[in-house]
């Protein structure tokens, strides 16, 4: 009865050291991984915010914005994020040419909303930034000595103010346009990529960046990484090394083409073939009526060149609601008759070749919005685009008034035109067509932040994005938890399958016996 258990105990005890063995391999392979995730992921908790203020002082209004950032994380992409979005009561700082000691104290209000987001004890080490577009472009070219008090107005106020001023300048229109393109590609995480996200970013087939559509009250900018590389235009191409990458951007700003602006031109266009005081306009609604002063419609450079002597002062508009010869109209402020490079938008200034996705923010979004032209769930056709702006175009004043009770007369009555007006300037100026119109995403916040040049601006004068890609743990705070945990789970198993083995059940013993 004795032998049977001794012979059949040497094979047991041969294949319990075997299991032993490996498990005491995987144990050990899960203490040795453990250390050495532990050794390489330093994950420092975030330990305060830091803020910075950006002012957009746009041609109709101006803009505050707030931005916060974990102070630890500087150098990541898509970290920045906005706080609070304050709209400036009045008029643009252009605006005050005849009183610009007003410009200042304008922005008080919001000055006082944004010391109310960011903690007292923070408001000396706040950057405050103010960039004029545009409107102050004009001013300056119109009236120079205004447009420097205005400013000096503005300094004034914002260095009373309890934040670290670090400027007030007219920024130009290419800065404008690559701050705007910075912007909405580090809010898309376009610049920095780690991990599995960089393996399936390289795998994509369309444009590492996006393109960058920006329309204002008086200028326009189009921006974007060409396909090929070319010399044609030095002056509208620019370089950045971002995050340890070259980018060669194409941009050029188009002043005069906003939507305000192009509206200004079309009217003194219109104005040289009026033979009275009256003008039926096909770009308003039927039955809309304004009356314009012919000495406003030629006081800035856009629409001075058209000045002349007229046997009236003042022009009425009736409106016609006719969105083709809108359109046809508006055709005439693009001029494509001559190029002098392989490929030109208008004006003779260089274009190259669409490429890529494009973000289209500011006036494109505000006006496509309204028109419920701005779905990403399902991008709307070319054709159908068309077709809603010109059914708006044909309803009759007192319908659409009463549609839009909420709206301002001015705001509600210039929809048709501009609707019209950013078709012409994507289709007759940029040249997209049927084929990649649904390239353009129509955008008015990415995330949390406005799509605009405000927080490139703002990041590129912080140094927030280096040159060089900055030093990363190997794995995302995320990756590093899960693979803890998995470690932890394979060597618990491990020690809890070993007790097993060596204190079995008694359950277990009866069945082997």
């Amino acid at each position: 009865m004795d032998e049977p258990k001794v012979t059949g105990t040497k094979p047991k005890m041969s294949w319990t050291r075997k299991i032993l063995l490996i498990l005491g391999l995987l144990s050990a392979l899960a203490v040795i991984a453990l250390i050495a995730v532990a050794v390489t992921q330093n994950k420092p908790l975030p330990k305060n915010i830091k803020y910075g203020i950006v002012l957009d002082a746009g041609s109709s209004h101006t803009n505050l914005y707030v931005y916060e950032w974990p102070a630890e994380k500087e150098n990541d992409t898509g970290v920045v994020q906005q706080v609070e979005v304050c709209k400036v009561e009045g008029p643009g700082i252009s605006g005050y040419s005849h009183a610009t000691e007003k410009a200042g104290p304008s922005l008080a209000q919001c000055l006082r909303q944004a010391e109310e987001v960011i903690p007292s004890k923070q408001h000396q080490e706040t950057p405050v930034y103010l960039g004029a577009t545009a409107g102050m472009r004009l001013l300056s070219l119109e009236n120079e000595s205004a447009a420097d008090k205005v400013l000096s107005s503005v300094e004034k106020t914002l260095r009373s103010a309890p934040f670290n001023f670090q400027g007030a300048r007219i920024i130009s229109g290419q800065e404008e346009g690559a701050y705007g393109w910075i912007t909405i590609n580090y809010l898309l995480g376009n610049f920095k990529q780690s991990g599995w996200t960089k393996l399936l970013h390289s795998l994509k087939s369309i444009s590492e960046t996006s393109g960058a559509l920006d329309l204002g009250g008086a200028s326009t900018q189009i921006t974007f990484v060409p396909n090929e590389l070319s010399s044609e235009s030095p002056k509208n191409l620019l370089n950045f090394r971002l995050y340890g990458k070259d980018y060669l951007v194409y941009t050029h700003s188009f002043l005069c083409y906003g939507k305000d602006q192009a509206l200004q031109q079309k009217l003194a266009r219109d104005l040289q073939t009026v033979e009275n005081s009256s003008l039926l306009d096909p770009c308003f609604h039927q039955g809309y009526q304004r009356t314009v002063n012919i000495s406003d419609l030629f006081k800035n450079p856009c629409t001075s060149a058209k000045k002349k002597q007229f046997p009236f002062s003042q022009l009425y508009i009736q409106g016609e609601g006719n969105y083709q010869k809108c359109r046809r109209n508006i055709q005439k402020l693009f001029n494509k008759t001559s190029c002098p490079y392989s490929s030109c938008s208008f004006n003779g200034i260089y274009l190259p070749p669409l490429q890529g996705d494009f973000g289209a923010f500011s006036a494109f979004y505000f006006v496509m919005n309204f028109l419920n032209l701005t779905s990403e769930q399902s991008p709307i056709a070319l054709d159908k685009v068309t077709s809603t702006i010109e059914s708006f175009c044909a309803r009759p004043w007192h319908e659409v008034k009463a549609a839009y009770r909420q709206i301002k007369e001015k705001y509600l009555s210039e929809y048709c035109f501009s609707g019209a007006y950013i078709l012409s300037l994507l289709e007759n100026g940029y040249e997209f067509t049927q084929e990649n119109w649904q390239r353009i995403h129509f955008l008015g916040k990415i995330g949390s932040s406005d799509a605009g040049w405000t927080l490139g601006y703002m990041l590129n004068l912080t140094n927030m994005i280096p040159a060089e890609e900055p030093a990363v743990p190997p794995l995302s705070h995320g990756s590093y938890v899960g693979l803890m945990v998995l470690c932890s789970l394979v060597l618990v198993s491990v020690l809890l399958f070993a007790w097993l083995l060596f204190h079995k059940p008694k359950c277990l013993q009866k069945g082997i016996v």
